[in-house]
């Protein structure tokens, strides 16, 4: 892209102001922190689809979003080795 092309400056529309009240209501509901608890981390919990990879998928029913692997809820449990479920290829 030529460095002369000027892109008109992007702004929030109204979907977004209100995906952001929703997800900031989830964070208030689950207790949803973007910080670990102790050694609680998604990337350790039941929950976290691809214990692999920096930001998976939570697949807790009141979560169902992606969230970092250092984050933390109140719905964490701890995983076991064997019970880490593995996202479909």
């Amino acid at each position: 892209m030529p460095e002369d092309v000027e892109l008109p400056r992007l702004e929030p529309k109204p979907e977004d102001e209100k995906l952001a009240l929703q997800l900031k209501h989830l964070a208030e509901d689950a207790i949803l922190r973007g910080k670990p608890n102790g050694e609680e981390r998604c990337r350790n919990c039941y929950y976290y689809l691809n214990p692999d990879e920096d930001i998976a998928y939570c697949w807790h029913p009141k979560i169902r979003i992606l969230v970092g692997e250092n984050w933390w809820c109140q719905w964490w449990e701890p995983m076991e080795e064997a019970e880490q479920p593995t996202a479909a290829k």
